[in-house]
């Protein structure tokens, strides 16, 4: 069994997952954390020496060698379903999930955040929501190519995306 989640950063991919694999007793892989460790530099410091496409290049790789792995739910980077063939080679290869809560729920919760995100630096609420907006008319079609999609649940609750998934059959 492969899970996927994706969705815009904040929306909770990384909690839900590590929840989600304890309750289904299988293992869960960070994709950012994992090309940190498998490059041996932070993704801010691979996006600041190769630039965004550098970035997406090592995602891609990434991405493929993780989806050789067997009982796993993978926590997506934000942007990772929106390059390459990135949300197909998901779709071949397990369940995606689209974790989408609402645009005031992201921005308060990106503010909050301790997670250095290059991207929203020094951002007011304001602009971050505007920001955040912009970037998921852009994101929207790939996310919404996932097999199944939350939308709205600000405190997700894995038994919910397991009784999703056991919908699908």
């Amino acid at each position: 069994m492969r899970i996927y989640l994706v969705g815009y950063m904040g929306c909770g991919k990384s909690t839900i997952g590590r929840k989600l694999s304890d309750l289904l007793g299988i293992s869960f892989v960070d994709l950012d954390k994992y090309i940190e460790e498998r490059y041996f530099k932070s993704v801010p410091a691979i996006f600041a020496g190769e630039g965004e496409k550098g970035f997406r290049e090592k995602e891609r790789i990434s991405l493929h060698e993780v989806s050789q792995f067997e009982n796993v739910v993978v926590g997506t980077g934000g942007g990772a379903p929106c390059f390459f063939d990135n949300m197909e080679v998901m779709n071949r290869n397990g369940i995606t999930i689209y974790i989408a809560p609402d645009t005031e729920v992201l921005a308060t919760r990106l503010i909050k955040s301790k997670t250095e995100r290059p991207l929203i630096e020094g951002k007011s609420h304001e602009e971050l929501i505007l920001f955040i907006n912009d970037a998921l008319l852009k994101r929207a079609p790939f996310y919404e190519k996932a097999k199944i999609i939350i939308r709205g649940e600000n405190n997700l609750d894995p038994q919910l995306v397991i009784d999703r998934i056991k919908l699908l059959g």
